[in-house]
């Protein structure tokens, strides 16, 4: 019955090709990697459902080679690519082969399948758009984090279908933004709902022609595009201008081998209608048009922040770097209150320093100034603390009986070591038998090197610590065994 079912569906998704739009199958080029999960947490029914809804997804694209190509690469205890990027070039032999799949079962290996995805969308130098659209219920996803920012760090968009018990969080910090619509959380039953809304979101990623804003500045833009000339067939009309200011237009002409162009010397905070014309004896081409808003201007030092701490070193750095703006940086400090200020210098390629020679456990005021090449000065402060120093600790502590009687030790010889350096005296603690149980305390000079202690409590506990300027250094303890003729550590 359930193999009767899905033959249904799948002949049903086929007839629907006939009522296919040209616009849309010929709308596009680029490479889709469908990323199923196939593991055990999927019900069989959720699985045909999934299937069934990247098939009727898919089948308005054209296929092969300069349109779309589809790979499929199932996620379960160990991947398994279905079929490759390269196999199917039309839609019928691509339906059938997904009405062939069979779900793996077994664990949510989704970790190494990404390795996988990663080899297969990035294996060519074709430079066309790559779609990874995992397909899952969201359950125990793994460690997504640092593979899915690999695979967008190398232009592959990531768009996530998950049923309505997944990890949204998980999903949300993987998925290419905009999450309106690259991020779908769906009731199974009723997933079907966002099929138009998702091929509309794919599409505007593999559309073939459109002008792209791919990085923006306060001053300048870079627009990409997909070629449709070569060097020989033609030529690039590119011209932009303001929208606040429609009659101050720039053209530029491109060769016919271009696919980005640099827009500079922009104003910051301003909205821009960019226009692209291929120009050819060949063909007649559409113009490609696209609008977009500079982002505020702001100028070096716009933060500064802190870092590599310690006693006597803190580094500062700031940014945005801005080479093409400034001259010059200048960094000062000085503890707080002090009057006394240090300078450092530095060119405009840098954007750090490290501060060093400092006092431990102060605190400092750090100012960074930008010379901009206008002449105009920028300075931004902050206050930043040392680390307090590690006081010495006490080298050796011995205890010696000095008298004893009956096997009882009367009086115990105390002997230590510390560094010299700051020392200020030592503090020594114990506890006493007579007239009661009770700690006793004492502080010696830094020229003590030993003392005498009586009437020590049995296993009475020995402590001494070296005092400094700064405070008091760790000290060490030893146990005085006063029932017999011995002593011994603690």
């Amino acid at each position: 019955m359930k193999s009767v079912f899905l033959r249904y569906v799948f002949l049903w998704v086929t007839l629907q090709l006939i009522a296919v739009p040209a616009t849309v199958l010929n709308c596009c080029e680029g490479d889709i990697l469908l990323l199923l999960d196939s593991s055990g947490s999927i019900a069989n029914y959720e699985f045909s459902h999934l299937l069934f809804f990247a098939a009727d997804l898919l089948r308005p694209f054209s296929l092969g080679r300069g349109h779309v190509r589809v790979g499929l690469l199932q996620v379960g205890t160990d991947p398994h690519l279905e079929f490759g990027l390269d196999v199917h070039s039309n839609q019928e032999t691509l339906q059938s082969a997904m009405q062939g799949v069979r779900q793996l079962k077994g664990d949510t290996n989704t970790e190494e399948a990404l390795s996988v995805a990663l080899e297969l969308l990035t294996e060519t130098d074709v430079k066309v758009p790559k779609i990874l659209l995992w397909l899952t219920d969201g359950v125990q996803p793994g460690d997504v984090d640092r593979p899915m920012s690999e695979l967008k760090t190398r232009g592959v968009s990531v768009l996530i279908v998950s049923t309505v018990h997944g990890n949204y969080q998980v999903l949300k910090r993987v998925v290419t933004p905009p999450l309106e619509s690259h991020l779908y959380s769906v009731d199974i039953d009723n997933i079907d709902i966002i099929t138009e809304d998702l091929r509309k979101a794919i599409i505007e990623i593999i559309r073939a022609e459109r002008l792209r804003v791919v990085d923006l500045t306060s001053h300048s833009a870079v627009l990409q595009w997909r070629p449709v000339l070569s060097q020989d067939s033609g030529y690039y009309e590119l011209w932009y201008k303001s929208v606040s200011k429609p009659g101050r237009e720039i053209r530029r002409t491109l060769t016919g081998d271009s696919s980005r162009a640099e827009l500079k010397n922009l104003q910051p905070d301003t909205t821009y209608t960019a226009s692209l014309r291929p120009e050819s004896n060949q063909a007649v081409f559409n113009t490609l048009s696209v609008t977009f808003t500079t982002f505020p201007d702001v100028l070096s030092p716009a933060v500064v922040y802190l870092s590599d701490h310690g006693p006597h070193q803190i580094r500062v750095s700031w940014g945005p770097l801005q080479p093409a703006r400034v001259q010059r940086y200048t960094v000062e400090y000085g503890a707080i209150p002090s009057s006394h200020v240090r300078t450092v210098t530095l060119s405009r390629q840098k954007n750090s320093t490290l501060l060093t020679g400092l006092e431990p456990g102060t605190q400092y005021l750090v100012t960074v100034t930008a010379l901009q090449v206008d002449g105009k000065e920028r300075a931004m402060s902050v206050r930043a603390c040392t680390l307090a120093e590690a006081l010495p600790a006490l080298i050796d502590l011995q205890l010696e009986p000095v008298k004893q009687r009956d096997l009882e030790v009367e009086e115990m010889q105390v002997k230590w070591q510390a560094y010299q350096g700051g020392l200020r005296g030592y503090w020594i603690k114990w506890e006493t038998e007579k007239p009661h149980s009770a700690s006793s305390s004492m502080y010696l000079p830094p020229s003590s090197r030993s003392t005498r202690l009586t009437h020590l409590a049995p296993n009475s506990r020995v402590c001494v610590s070296p005092i400094y300027s700064s405070g008091r250094g760790d000290g060490l303890c030893c146990t005085a065994t006063t029932h017999r003729d011995s002593s011994q550590w603690g």
